[in-house]
């Protein structure tokens, strides 16, 4: 089984290098996908999704190259704000910003409330990094404008 110290803390630094810390686009492997990687030593992580205001997508870890970790994810701005391309664009960046106020323990997700200004973060995440699931959500002046769903955990062959 996969060392899941090593996991937690190269995950840490995949998403601190990832999506929310303007990762390393790569080609994709499937059409109409973004797709983003980071790489350290022996571990390779990858980050695929689609769509804007909906963006359903999965991120794997592999380590020597087999895949280990896996989540997928799906979600975005609540259905009144389809279109809204400032709100959009304020909340994905306070997204990316509480993103990376990551707990290193649940490197995977942001933590369990981030506040700034009129944005606020909440995760409720239940399990732990061998398998897990959880909803976010973004509230905008006591509004949700913003909610995903996502499971994950580690590959067992």
């Amino acid at each position: 089984m996969i060392n899941l110290d090593e996991l937690k803390k190269f995950l840490y630094e995949a998403n601190k290098n990832g999506y929310a810390g303007d990762g390393n686009e790569v080609s994709p492997q499937r059409q109409g996908f973004d797709e983003i990687e980071y790489k350290e030593g022996d571990w390779l992580f990858h980050d695929s999704y689609t769509g804007h205001y909906f963006a359903p997508g999965q991120e794997i870890v592999y380590f020597e190259g087999k895949p280990v970790w896996a989540m997928a994810y799906a979600g975005g701005m609540a259905f009144d704000h389809h279109g809204d391309k400032e709100l959009t664009k304020k909340t994905i960046e306070f997204l990316k910003t509480a993103l990376l106020a990551m707990d290193p323990e649940s490197p995977f997700r942001g933590p369990q409330h981030f506040h700034d200004g009129n944005f606020e973060y909440f995760s409720a995440l239940t399990g732990n990094i061998e398998d897990f699931a959880d909803n976010e959500y973004i509230e905008y002046k006591d509004e949700v404008v913003f909610s995903q769903n996502f499971i994950g955990g580690v590959i067992i062959n």
